[in-house]
């Protein structure tokens, strides 16, 4: 009795088999694409690992590059500066007012300006630094930190020549900048701006160092500046230019030809300059500077052909009246060709020598004035504060 029953399984096994095989079949001719899903979902990559944990570096990895921990090293210390300041301005007359007279009596309206930039804590005591120009004319100045804080900040002093400016604010544990060597910058090296564009707070953009010692670019009086492709925005004036260890190595300060399209053309102010500036602002309240009370321009090699000379040089575009210069009888027009015995090279160069002279101090000029040479001894005085 039980061969029939194994038969029987068996045939009941065989005949579910081949109904399962003839379904699959009629399903599979009737929706083929059931069958391309099925080998899609067999071909999916493995899903990647889990991110690391916290305090693990970001660059970890083959084939990865991040300047995660250059940005966690410095960017607390970069802080977002509103500015407000009150402006009068006048109404331009209406037709309605031509017309019953009411011109001859102007009528003015006050408005408050605002203006966005950024700045870098340098010290524990509060001290910021940040361009001149970011906080230039300002009644009020408010600063945001990176972990939300916020506080009234007080003017310690400005440098115009520079376009730096040193501000105070009144909080405890506040995060400092580590500040790097610029002199150690190469050009390829790779930088990070870290600032505040159009009011996103804590926003990092990078490229590599262009150039260095760029001058003559009209933004300040002095002028030595590191030239970046790292994006500087409205806003970035006065925030960070880091290294790939998160030191401060500039303070970015502008771009050019912004509206002709141009990008990748920003430059920062060397922390080597904005060390000098910022600590002799802290403890005196200004940057004592030489001066003589000369405008010199560059002559190009074509203008020097003509005065008898080899190479170019620098010519006294205009003279202060009452100056040292004009009291060591210097005119307009003289040529520069040597100061304090060294070649005069530039403009520029010749600005940067009297600057680093303290008042007090001889500087000593050799020049032509026309075919004829000449030799000045001229003393240094203070180069007066602008404003």
């Amino acid at each position: 009795m039980q061969k029939p029953l194994l038969g029987r399984a068996l045939s009941f096994v065989a005949m579910s088999v081949v109904s399962g095989l003839a379904l699959a079949f009629v399903i599979v001719a009737w929706r083929p694409e059931l069958l391309q899903r099925a080998a899609a979902t067999r071909m999916l990559p493995v899903a990647p690992p889990p991110p690391s944990p916290a305090g693990e570096r970001a660059a970890e990895g083959p084939g990865r590059i991040s300047y995660a921990d250059a940005v966690d090293r410095a960017a607390p210390a970069v802080v977002n500066i509103f500015t407000a300041r009150l402006v009068t301005e006048q109404i331009p007359p209406s037709g309605f007012d031509q017309l019953f007279g009411d011109s001859f009596f102007p009528r003015y309206r006050r408005r408050i300006e605002r203006t966005l930039g950024s700045g870098v804590i340098v010290d524990e005591d509060g001290h910021i630094v940040t361009n001149y120009h970011v906080i230039a004319n300002a009644d009020a100045i408010r600063v945001q930190l990176a972990d939300g804080r916020v506080a009234d900040a007080m003017i310690v002093g400005r440098d115009p020549d520079t376009d730096l400016a040193v501000l105070k604010i009144n909080l405890k544990n506040l995060p400092v900048m580590p500040l790097g060597r610029s002199d150690r910058l190469r050009v390829g090296d790779v930088v990070l701006a870290i600032g505040d564009p159009l009011g996103l707070s804590q926003t990092v953009t990078h490229g590599i160092v262009s150039a260095t010692g760029r001058q003559q670019l009209g933004v300040a009086t002095l002028e030595d500046f590191i030239q970046t492709d790292a994006p500087i925005n409205f806003g970035n004036s006065g925030g960070a230019l880091v290294d790939t260890n998160g030191d401060l190595v500039g303070i970015n300060t502008a771009i050019v030809a912004k509206n002709l399209g141009v990008e990748g053309i920003g430059f920062a102010i060397p922390v080597n300059m904005v060390r000098g500036v910022v600590n002799e602002i802290i403890a005196k309240g200004r940057v004592i500077r030489g001066w003589i009370g000369i405008v010199p321009e560059d002559v190009t090699d074509e203008q020097a052909a003509q005065l008898g000379l080899v190479h170019g040089g620098v010519v006294i575009a205009t003279l202060y009246l009452g100056s040292p210069a004009v009291q060591a009888g210097l005119r307009s027009g003289d040529l520069i060709t040597q100061i304090d015995g060294t070649r005069a090279e530039s403009a520029q160069e010749v600005m940067a020598h009297i600057a680093s002279l303290m008042p007090g101090e001889v500087v000593r000029i050799k020049g032509l004035r026309g075919e004829a040479s000449f030799t000045a001894k001229i003393r240094v005085i203070e180069r007066p504060q602008s404003r």
